[in-house]
């Protein structure tokens, strides 16, 4: 800690900055969040206090102070087979129709939005290769506004905590070498993955069609009229009956009349009419 209260005018400076560069909504009570993920970047300038990074903050608009702070402030959690149940509801019943359907192209697409470090993308196509799916054209397409995650998703590198998080010991040992204290994902996963940056608030028409988009845990950091729009656009991605996935705490109630909800197991699924 800096020993130095942040001002109403400087918390205030920031909770419009991060809105404005990253759609991220946040509430009065997060002084401890600017505290942690900002101060090491004002240590990086030599600049003491949040206060006084405001300042700099509005004296210097460069962009690559910019993209830090926006890296800073997304949250990044992530995690291999995050919410088993909606892999489990693609591995026995979403993907084997897809297969039905796709016989004579062999094409699957999707898209992992807020792709983070990887592993959701990674965790699919490991999935995909599983269900004997390698001699398909699959395309999987991970985006994510952090440049420095989109770095590390793209070098397929993880630390033992993160391959000791959901990842099944038998995927490890098939899909992954040791490369000194860490795991590097083989290139027979890694080529499946096309990592670029995106910000969701943009227009997303040039994208798709997808036969699944993941956009979990990303719609609850805006407000509801971001919600709103960028669930019409991501439906506008979709192929028709093309699935949209949330995060478990999340739906889309109040937010999108059209995407049709469907119960898979214990998990919600958002089909495209």
């Amino acid at each position: 800690m800096t020993g130095v209260e942040l001002n109403p005018d400087s918390y205030r400076f920031l909770q419009e900055y991060v809105q404005r560069e990253s759609g991220i909504v946040l509430d009065q009570d997060k002084h401890y969040l600017f505290e942690a993920r900002l101060m090491p970047i004002a240590r990086e300038l030599n600049v003491a206090t949040l206060n006084d990074f405001c300042a700099l903050l509005k004296a210097r608009g460069s962009p690559d102070l910019k993209q830090k702070v926006v890296d800073a402030m997304t949250t990044n959690e992530t995690f291999f087979f995050r919410d088993m149940a909606q892999y489990e509801a693609l591995r026995s019943v979403l993907i084997p129709e897809l297969i039905e359907q796709r016989r004579d192209t062999r094409k699957l697409s999707f898209w992992s939005a807020a792709s983070s470090s990887g592993q959701e993308a990674y965790s699919l196509a490991m999935m995909l290769l599983e269900m004997g799916l390698g001699d398909w054209n699959i395309k999987i397409r991970g985006t994510d506004l952090s440049t420095r995650m989109l770095e590390r998703a793209r070098s397929g590198r993880y630390l033992q905590i993160e391959v000791n998080r959901g990842l099944p010991v038998s995927y490890l040992l098939k899909y992954f070498k040791r490369a000194g204290l860490d795991w590097q994902l083989k290139d027979e996963v890694r080529r499946m993955v096309e990592f670029s940056a995106l910000d969701l608030r943009n227009s997303l028409t040039s994208l798709g069609p997808f036969d699944i988009v993941f956009c979990r845990n990303v719609l609850i950091y805006f407000d509801m009229a971001l919600k709103r729009r960028i669930l019409r656009e991501i439906e506008g991605t979709l192929f028709r009956g093309g699935c949209l996935l949330l995060g478990g705490s999340e739906t889309i109630l109040n937010l999108n009349n059209s995407l049709q909800q469907r119960v898979i197991g214990t998990t919600v699924v958002y089909c495209a009419p």
